[in-house]
């Protein structure tokens, strides 16, 4: 059997309208940074081209190394700005910081990623391997277009302030659907916003 962390990973659970407080625990990630808006930049196109190949490698490395095979995860993505409402409301995607990423699965070791990243070559250039640790955070489901998000990401805020919480870290986005292949109107993605308790110390 392979392992399916959008099936095992409770992370990976969420529904539309609902706006749900979980607590998740570090992850690692093959990531690559960049900056300005995804749709014309061309270092974001060169991050997917990165990651992909390296997410690949590691799941063959893997099976051949350890005899265990998995499903390469979903693409992620860390957003952020120094204006909140270029996410919100102005939707500037030239004022965008990112990090896109791919999770791997926590039972495969460091040296495995080193042996994956030896046989991707110089397509991985650029990826790293890092861990992300979130902690408690809100999420919920967005089913449309990426640019309809805004209204959504507002609300999921104002779900988190009411309930005692504050906003911290960076915005972080789970890509269900391949935008390839799916129509607009049906990409389903996860929005993920990182949260302190009133008064704790972040």
């Amino acid at each position: 059997m392979k392992t399916d962390l959008e099936k095992t990973v409770d992370g990976y659970r969420a529904r539309r309208g609902e706006f749900r407080i979980l607590d998740l625990p570090e992850t690692r990630y093959l990531a690559v940074d960049g900056s300005g808006d995804p749709n014309i930049a061309p270092e974001y196109r060169a991050a997917i081209e990165a990651l992909y190949p390296l997410a690949y490698a590691l799941k063959f490395a893997a099976r051949e190394e350890l005899g265990s095979d998995h499903v390469v995860p979903p693409l992620e993505g860390l957003w952020w700005a120094g204006d909140l409402d270029a996410f919100t409301s102005r939707r500037d995607k030239d004022a965008w910081e990112w990090t896109m990423m791919i999770a791997v699965p926590s039972w495969i070791p460091d040296e495995i990623v080193g042996i994956a990243r030896e046989k991707a070559g110089e397509r991985s250039v650029g990826v790293d391997l890092r861990a992300l640790a979130e902690g408690t955070c809100v999420q919920t489901l967005h089913v449309g277009p990426y640019d309809e998000e805004g209204p959504v990401i507002a609300a999921m805020h104002g779900h988190a302030l009411a309930a005692g919480y504050r906003l911290s870290g960076v915005h972080h986005e789970i890509y269900l659907s391949d935008p390839r292949r799916a129509a607009p109107e049906r990409l389903r993605t996860i929005l993920r916003q990182p949260v302190t308790a009133t008064g704790t110390a972040l």
